[in-house]
C-alpha cells in the first residue's frame, strides 16, 4: 500500500472496479452468464476451486480490515465476511451451493438482480476508495 493509505480504502480500489466490471459483464452478456453458472453449478470441481479461491480472499480482507465502522468501511468488513464464509460453504457443501446457484442466479430476473447491487455496490466502493483522488 502506498503511504498511508486506510487498508478499507485499498480494498475498495480493488474490489469496487473489479465489482463494476463483472456488473456491467452480467448485463451486456447475460445469456452467456447463465449458461457459465448452469455449467459450474455442475462441476463439483469448479465450486471446489472458487472455494479455494474465494476463503483466502474473504480471509486476507479480513485480516487486513474487519472493522464494523459506522460508515461505509463497513461494507468492506461484511464483504470479507462473505467471500470467507462463502469459500466455506463451497468447500465443506458442494451440493448445496450447486443448489444455490442454480436456483438464484440460473434465471435472467435473478441474475439482472445481482448485476444491479453489483454494479452499484462497485460503485460505491470506488467512489470511496478513489475519492482523494478526485481532489478532497
Amino acid at each position: 500500500m502506498s503511504g498511508n493509505m486506510e487498508p478499507a480504502v485499498f480494498i475498495a480500489r480493488l474490489t469496487g472496479p473489479l465489482l463494476v466490471v463483472i456488473g456491467v459483464g452480467v448485463l451486456l452478456n447475460e445469456a452467456n452468464y447463465v449458461a457459465m453458472i448452469t455449467e459450474a453449478a455442475h462441476s463439483p470441481t469448479l465450486i471446489y476451486l472458487s472455494g479455494l479461491l474465494t476463503l483466502p480472499l474473504g480471509l486476507a480482507i479480513l485480516n487486513v480490515y474487519r472493522a464494523w465502522a459506522a460508515d461505509w468501511r463497513v461494507i468492506v468488513t461484511i464483504l470479507g465476511w462473505l467471500l470467507a464464509i462463502g469459500g466455506v460453504i463451497r468447500i465443506v457443501l458442494p451440493q448445496f451451493t450447486a443448489t444455490l446457484a442454480t436456483t438464484l442466479y440460473s434465471t435472467s430476473a435473478g441474475l439482472t438482480v445481482f448485476a444491479v447491487v453489483v454494479l452499484v455496490l462497485g460503485g460505491y466502493l470506488s467512489f470511496e476508495g478513489y475519492r482523494s483522488l478526485m481532489g478532497e
